[in-house]
């Protein structure tokens, strides 16, 4: 399902995303946490005490750099522009502690 958004020009735009898998990449940072960025959306750097918490926060944020592009009418990353629904594989993190 597409989101209208309007702009202050009073304009309706299409947005082109509902939901969109991205990929993350996690590593351990030597002063402890986890720093979360993404190949697919350029500029996503996101620190949580763990991988939990940097996935969630990289998602948000994912978010926020979506609302930003369709707000100032920056093209979105290729990433979200997406013309078909295929079936996606997850690797998805479990505390164990």
């Amino acid at each position: 399902m597409s989101e209208k958004k309007s702009s202050s020009a009073g304009e309706e735009r299409l947005a082109e995303v509902d939901e969109v898998a991205i990929r993350l990449r996690v590593e351990a940072l030597e002063e402890g946490g986890f720093l979360a960025t993404s190949p697919d959306v350029p500029g996503l750097v996101a620190e949580g005490r763990s991988v939990t918490e940097a996935v969630e926060i990289a998602q948000a944020l994912g978010r926020k750099i979506v609302e930003s592009c369709l707000d100032h009418g920056d093209p979105l990353p290729p990433v979200f522009v997406k013309a078909e629904r295929e079936p996606q594989d997850f690797v998805v993190p479990v505390s164990i502690r």
